[in-house]
C-alpha cells in the first residue's frame, strides 16, 4: 500500500460505479471531486483534495451523452494538470467517436483522431482503453495507449459454463480477429457472417461462412448500438440451424430500438460488460453484466508501479 500512497482515482459522471469498483480493487478511495454544471450548462469541475505530485487516473467512458462526458473528462484532466499532478492517465473504458476512424467519402471527418488530439492537448499523458472499434486508433495518439482486450473476461465466463459443441461467430469480416481470439481461448471453431452495410446502423445478411448447423453459437462484437447487426445475425444463425445462441459484447451502447430488437431476437443469453453504465430499466431479463474493474485495476497497478501491462494479455 505504501507504493500506492500517491495513486489517486477520480471519476466524472459517466460511470462512477465502475470507478468505485476499481478503487475497491486497488484498496484506495475515489478522490473527492465535484463535476456539476453552471446555470447555462457549462461543465464545472472542483477537485477537493491535493493532487500535487500524484499519479492521477481519471475514469470516464465517453458514453451517451457523449459530448457531455467528453467535456467532463477534458476539463478534469486540465484541472489536475494545473494542480501539478505528476502524471495524468485517462481511463476510457469506452472510447466514443471511434467509429469515424478513416475517410470513406469525400469531406468525412476523422473524429477518433480529433478526440485523441483533444485529450493530449488537455494534459493527458497516457490512455487506458478497452476494445477500440479499430485497433489502428492507438496510432492516432502521440502518448502511450494501453489497449486492453475484453476477450479474456468473456472466455473465462464461457469456460465456467462448460457448454458443448460451441462455435464462435463474428457478425462481420471486421470482427474476425476478436472472434478467433475468443475461439482459441475456449477451444472452439469460428464462423463468419457475411454482411453489407448500405448506410450507417443498417446491415443486410448475405451469407454465413462456416458450419453452425446443430451447434451452440457465441456471437461476439465490440459494440451493440442499435442491435441491428446482432439481432439480424442471431435470426440468420437460427434459420441456418444453430441451437442455443449467446450474444456478447464489450460496450452496451443500446441506443434507439436496441432493447426491442434484443428482446425479439432468438438469443438465449446476452452478455455485456460495465465499460458503459447500463441503467436498470435497460437491463433485460436475459442480460448478464460482467465487471471489467479487476482488469482495469490491474492495469492501473502495473502502470503506477512501472510493470509490464502486456502480461495481462497472456492466455
Amino acid at each position: 500500500m505504501t507504493s500506492r500512497r500517491r495513486l489517486k482515482i477520480f471519476t466524472g459522471n459517466a460511470n462512477p460505479r465502475l470507478a468505485e469498483e476499481i478503487a475497491q480493487y486497488l484498496g484506495v478511495s475515489v478522490g473527492s471531486a465535484k463535476v456539476s454544471r453552471f446555470s447555462d450548462g457549462e461543465v464545472q469541475v472542483k477537485i477537493n483534495e491535493s493532487v500535487r505530485g500524484a499519479d492521477v487516473f481519471i475514469v470516464q467512458p465517453t458514453s451517451t451523452p457523449v459530448n457531455e462526458h467528453l467535456m467532463e473528462l477534458l476539463i478534469m484532466v486540465d484541472a489536475v494538470r494545473r494542480a501539478s499532478a505528476r502524471r495524468i492517465t485517462a481511463v476510457i473504458p469506452y472510447y466514443g467517436y471511434a467509429r469515424q476512424d478513416r475517410k470513406t467519402r469525400a469531406r468525412d471527418p476523422i473524429t477518433a483522431k480529433l478526440v485523441a488530439n483533444l485529450l493530449h492537448a488537455s494534459g493527458a499523458r497516457r490512455v487506458i482503453t478497452m476494445d477500440l472499434h479499430a485497433g489502428q486508433i492507438q496510432g492516432f495518439f502521440d502518448i502511450p495507449v494501453d489497449h486492453l482486450p475484453c476477450v479474456p473476461i468473456l472466455a473465462q465466463y464461457f469456460m465456467q459454463q462448460k457448454i458443448n459443441d460451441l462455435v464462435v461467430v463474428s457478425p462481420d469480416i471486421g470482427g474476425v480477429t476478436r472472434a478467433r481470439d475468443l475461439a482459441e481461448r475456449i477451444g472452439a471453431p469460428i464462423a463468419i457472417i457475411d454482411k453489407r452495410r448500405p448506410e450507417p446502423n443498417v446491415a443486410e445478411i448475405m451469407n454465413i461462412i462456416g458450419d453452425i448447423n446443430g451447434k451452440n453459437v457465441i456471437m461476439i462484437d465490440d459494440i451493440i448500438d442499435t442491435a441491428g447487426t446482432i439481432s439480424q445475425g442471431a435470426k440468420a444463425l437460427k434459420k441456418w440451424g444453430a441451437k442455443d445462441i449467446y450474444i456478447c459484447c464489450t460496450h452496451p451502447v443500446l441506443s434507439g430500438p436496441a432493447l426491442k430488437r434484443l428482446e425479439e431476437s432468438p438469443a438465449g443469453e446476452i452478455l455485456v460488460t460495465n465499460t458503459i453504465y447500463v441503467p436498470q430499466e435497460k437491463v433485460l431479463s436475459r442480460m448478464k453484466i460482467l465487471s471489467v474493474a479487476p482488469l482495469l485495476g490491474e492495469a492501473i497497478i502495473r502502470i503506477h508501479e512501472d510493470l509490464s501491462v502486456s502480461k495481462l494479455f497472456d492466455t
